[in-house]
């Protein structure tokens, strides 16, 4: 019950996606609660996103990890069940009111909001600040994402190729 809950309350604060509240995951899974090592909770999370299909499943697969089944449907029903309905919701009375000023101004101002906390995430998940390579390889990545139209499958190749030498 109590991860169902946790999940339901992220749910409400996950502006683009689950993947933007992964830090306070990690921080109530790991830190407080320890259902969780780090290594499970950043396998967790790199498992998921490598598989198919939605990037929302590794919050099925932390809660998999952290209490079997069980554990696996109440963080999926928690995280997906307010913010989908929300958005719903929302999305219905935003597209009936796109033209007010108001609602223009919400959707610019949330754009922040949302790159901010994938990049709290990214830093979460890119390494401990002790690792510096693996801080070095993370900010070359993002930075060949924003300057250049290099596919990312290459930088996947390379990050693994680094990997393979020892280097990260």
């Amino acid at each position: 019950m109590a991860l169902f809950g946790h999940f339901l309350l992220l749910s409400l604060l996950s502006i683009g996606g689950a993947i933007t509240v992964a830090p306070d995951m990690h921080r109530w899974m790991v830190v407080e609660q320890q259902l969780l090592s780090d290594p499970q909770f950043t396998s967790s999370i790199a498992i998921a996103q490598a598989a198919p299909g939605p990037n929302v499943l590794f919050v099925a697969l932390l809660g998999y990890q952290a209490a079997g089944l069980l554990g696996a449907a109440a963080t999926l029903l928690g995280i997906m069940l307010p913010s989908v309905t929300l958005a719903l919701l929302v999305n219905r009375w935003g597209h009936t009111r796109q033209d007010w000023r108001s609602v223009r101004a919400f959707k610019v101002g949330m754009a922040p909001i949302t790159l901010a906390l994938i990049a709290a995430t990214g830093w979460l998940l890119a390494a401990p600040p002790s690792e510096w390579r693996s801080l070095l390889a993370t900010a070359v990545a993002a930075l060949l994402v924003w300057r250049t139209r290099l596919h990312l499958l290459w930088m996947i190749a390379a990050g693994a190729l680094l990997g393979l030498l020892g280097w990260i």
